[in-house]
């Protein structure tokens, strides 16, 4: 066979290491479309000279560009044939990525576990991507619900991963050469600094966003993401294309600026959860809620630790679960980061 049909659960072994094709190096294009698909406004990101007026001597692409193309490198070997993706933790960017620069992607095995109706089960994968020189500009872990080939299957010996429930704050990577001693709050968007947020205080985003049909099916083949319950509207018993959940991250996260303006870089990934799935038609609402504050040994640099909430508009305002600990119906997404913002 010269097709490739994708991994099934079965498939997987712990302590096996995926190299996945194909190297993609990102330019000025995948840039304006990112802006062009995301209302994203943060400084650094949306312009070269902010980025050159706080030390940085290369303009960096968005944090979430380097997550989505590293991510899209991965489907193929890994979520070809997914139920849905389920969540992250122990994620980092460790360097910036600007013009030229080309991502390949590695994943080692840690863990997998098949349900209880022998039809499918959970992969957890350790995901590193890196720059032309071999250098590490993203790790993370993510766990993938996959289903089996053969339902006749018996079970592989189940291997949960022990994860940390946080990125420890003194591990994050401050990028080379940032400074936010200079910081133009003018220019920024809000004169809000670390001082400024509290911890367990809640910011609603106010703004929304109705995803359509032709937008996340653009963002899906940018990123290169093949995974069909993205593609194939017939895959479904709905007949519906599952929305990518990274479309939800950047399009939060977008929404997240108008309160978190000067939370300039993403540098650390302590968990999320795809809680409900998106379809085109759907409206985006979001806010956030600050889990932790820390100083960096860089000038002028704090680290807020973030949880952003995804919704729909009928969501229980600023509320993620019900008394029993489960999440509310309208929650999209629950997203656990650091970002780094001046002090």
């Amino acid at each position: 066979m010269k097709t490739n049909p994708g991994r099934f659960f079965e498939d997987y072994r712990v302590g096996e290491t995926l190299h996945h094709a194909v190297p993609r190096t990102l330019q000025g294009g995948e840039r304006a479309l990112y802006h062009a698909l995301y209302p994203q406004r943060h400084a650094i990101h949306s312009s070269a000279e902010f980025a050159k007026a706080c030390g940085l001597k290369q303009w960096p692409f968005d944090d979430l560009i380097v997550f989505h193309t590293v991510f899209g490198k991965t489907v193929p070997d890994i979520s070809l044939n997914a139920v849905a993706n389920l969540g992250y933790a122990e994620g980092r960017w460790l360097k910036q990525v600007s013009d030229g620069v080309t991502l390949t992607a590695t994943s080692e095995v840690i863990g997998v576990k098949q349900n209880s109706n022998g039809k499918s089960g959970v992969v957890w994968v350790r995901t590193t991507g890196r720059d032309q020189a071999g250098d590490a500009v993203l790790e993370y872990v993510r766990w993938v619900m996959v289903r089996k080939r053969d339902h006749e299957t018996p079970a592989p010996a189940t291997m949960i991963p022990e994860l940390a429930t946080v990125v420890d704050p003194t591990t994050l990577a401050v990028p080379e050469g940032l400074d936010f001693t200079g910081y133009d709050f003018t220019l920024g968007g809000d004169p809000h600094r670390l001082e400024d947020y509290a911890v367990g205080e809640k910011i609603d985003h106010v703004d929304r966003v109705t995803v359509e049909e032709p937008e996340h099916m653009m963002a899906t083949r940018l990123w290169q993401n093949t995974a069909k319950v993205h593609f194939d509207a017939t895959h479904r018993d709905d007949g519906k294309r599952l929305i990518y959940g990274g479309h939800v991250i950047s399009m939060a996260r977008a929404l997240s600026f108008n309160g978190l303006a000067n939370a300039q870089f993403i540098v650390g990934l302590n968990g999320g959860s795809h809680v409900s799935p998106l379809f085109a038609g759907d409206t985006i609402c979001a806010w956030s809620e600050v889990l932790d504050k820390a100083e960096t040994s860089t000038p002028g640099v704090g680290a807020l630790r973030l949880r952003l909430v995804a919704h729909t508009p009928d969501a229980a305002p600023l509320t993620l679960r019900d008394s029993d600990g489960k999440y509310l119906p309208g929650v999209l997404l629950d997203l656990d980061y650091w970002a780094l913002i001046p002090m």
